[in-house]
């Protein structure tokens, strides 16, 4: 892997200079870091861009952690915003049980969240919150729990619903931290799976557990973990915890982890959270900020060999619910 380090020093410079790095052509007009602007496409009603892409599925990519604190809510929604950024439409989904919380880091109180839909009362259209940067949020519930429980129809009812998010190109999922089945369900079932972690003892070892119980149970699964380290003082430090984790996991657990990045330990993040905006927002030079736009450029890079979308993942979480994959649930 490249040196992070120096990638984001190289950054750094080319910033001073007014210079943007890593971000696509529709996002050039965004050089001032204003995030209110209009994004083409962003909304599902609106129109495509002349340089639209080629069609392809929706990419799924949940983000996880050992335990709660380490930071895991900030860098799904901050990632969000850089996807954004480079063009991408995104849907951000709160799957966190009993605390769900994307909404507060935008300051926004949603009237209906997924608890409405699973209940029927609601379709996924309705739910979605527009946000003022670009991205959308589906708010979540403690009555998302209820979804192993559903009977045959209210399942393929619920697919049908959430296939209304297909519109976007990523669907970026902040999972519940620890080990509950929902968690380790959605982590199984994505096309992408990020594991967050500090570099405190506490937070390393609730990691390396997580990571544990998911090579345990889907042993049959091909899956490749990645790894951020958040609130690093620096590249070397977290170096030195993605390397002992990467190799811990593969000599133990014989599952391959790529260590995507690390965001540093930034006041210009806790400022961020006391005002209930993205850092990415209020300080989208900082460099908090300039690490999860790296990390959000090496993904885009590396795009996974079939996105599943996102009817299929709830068909794997369903089918794994029952015992096995259902193919037509």
């Amino acid at each position: 892997m490249e040196d992070q380090a120096e990638k984001l020093r190289e950054i750094m410079r080319q910033k001073r200079s007014h210079t943007r790095v890593g971000l696509g052509r529709r996002a050039q007009a965004h050089i001032t870091g204003n995030f209110s602007g209009n994004f083409a496409g962003n909304h599902p009603s609106g129109a495509a861009s002349a340089d639209s892409r080629e069609e392809k599925k929706t990419r799924i990519i949940t983000i996880s952690s050992g335990k709660g604190g380490v930071g895991k809510t900030n860098l799904s929604v901050n990632m969000a915003l850089a996807f954004a950024r480079i063009g991408r439409k995104v849907v951000v989904m709160d799957a966190d049980l009993g605390l769900a919380n994307i909404n507060v880091m935008f300051n926004l109180i949603p009237k209906y969240n997924l608890y409405h839909v699973i209940k029927k009362q609601k379709t996924i259209q309705e739910i979605l919150v527009e946000t003022e940067y670009g991205i959308s949020i589906v708010a979540g519930a403690s009555g998302f729990s209820q979804i192993a429980n559903m009977g045959r129809k209210e399942r393929q009812d619920f697919i049908e619903d959430m296939n209304g998010l297909s519109f976007a190109d990523i669907i970026l999922i902040d999972t519940g931290a620890g080990v509950s089945s929902n968690v380790l369900d959605f982590i199984a079932a994505a096309d992408d799976a990020i594991i967050v972690t500090t570099p405190e003892p506490t937070a390393i070892t609730d990691a390396y557990s997580i990571i544990k119980i998911i090579a345990t149970e889907y042993k049959s699964i091909d899956m490749e973990l990645k790894l951020v380290v958040n609130r690093a003082r620096g590249a070397a430090e977290a170096k030195n915890v993605a390397d002992r984790m990467t190799n811990i996991t593969g000599q133990f657990l014989n599952m391959k982890m790529d260590y995507l990045g690390f965001v540093y330990e930034d006041q210009a993040v806790v400022n961020a959270v006391r005002h209930q905006k993205p850092f990415m927002v209020v300080d989208p030079k900082c460099k908090a900020s300039i690490c999860v736009q790296h990390l959000v450029s090496r993904m885009d890079k590396s795009q996974p060999v079939e996105s599943a979308g996102i009817g299929a993942m709830f068909r794997k979480i369903f089918g794994r619910s029952q015992g096995g994959i259902i193919g037509n649930v």
